[in-house]
């Protein structure tokens, strides 16, 4: 094993953990740096637990600031990001080489190019997310790794930065927000933001005959929550953010 493999910490999802992000939510305005950075390193550290980085061809759907690339990359992995909007790509740091601005629903890879693709609360982000979730797939190999996560709209955080009142509708939340602070939310229902759930990200993996699915699992949770994902309704409101784990299977003869 190589030192960018050890350098990987082994994944804990215990309470302390759970504590320990739900705090650092509070400095993601006041220091962005600080909150995507430990973020990513625990997104990593939970994929390491499926995947072997080291020497990985992985892409990074919405990859925005890069936040999670720079991460992989420090795990051994050959990254490239690739985001629909290049003010993301530019937001925190000069993109590198292998940054590419494009659409997650047409991903410019070819199929089954790549071990890993990787995303992190951006399918909810896409108005057509089941396409992009196909993508993600296609351009996987015969035995390679998807991770897919995002945030559920019935969660507590589902309506952003308006939630808790997305629960009376998403219109409405988005015109207290603008009535309250004086613009818009930066994520509007239905144009930038879309209901995404529990129920239907399952749903879609099961009806794949090319992936397995390795896990699924609240993201933010301890270990010990991972059985709220299978109780219908319940898991729409107290996952926060569901997490996806597939393996592609080998093609049929």
């Amino acid at each position: 094993m190589s030192p960018a493999s050890r350098a990987v910490p082994r994944h804990r999802a215990t309470l302390a953990r759970s504590v320990r992000l739900f705090a650092a939510f509070r400095r993601e305005r006041t220091d962005p740096e600080y909150f995507y950075g430990l973020m990513a390193r625990d997104a990593v550290a939970q994929l390491s637990a499926h995947a072997d980085l080291d020497g990985a061809v992985v892409i990074d759907v919405g990859t925005g600031a890069g936040f999670t690339a720079a991460a992989l990359r420090a795990a051994g992995a050959r990254c490239s990001g690739v985001d629909h909007d290049l003010a993301e790509l530019t937001a925190h740091r000069k993109p590198g080489d292998d940054d590419l601005v494009a659409s997650a629903t047409a991903l410019p890879f070819r199929t089954g190019s790549v071990d890993v693709c990787f995303s992190s609360n951006v399918l909810e982000h896409v108005a057509d997310p089941w396409r992009m979730a196909d993508e993600m797939v296609r351009v996987t190999r015969p035995g390679g790794v998807v991770y897919l996560s995002f945030t559920n709209w019935l969660s507590p955080w589902g309506g952003h930065e308006t939630s808790p009142w997305h629960y009376l509708g998403g219109e409405r939340a988005a015109r207290r927000y603008q009535r309250r602070n004086g613009h818009p939310p930066k994520n509007r229902y239905r144009r930038s933001l879309h209901p995404v759930s529990v129920a239907a990200a399952l749903a879609w993996a099961r009806r794949r005959p090319d992936v397995t699915v390795l896990a699924a699992f609240p993201r933010y949770l301890p270990r010990w929550a991972a059985g709220i994902v299978r109780v219908p309704v319940l898991r729409e409101f107290v996952t926060w953010n569901l997490t996806l784990v597939l393996r592609k299977n080998p093609a049929k003869d």
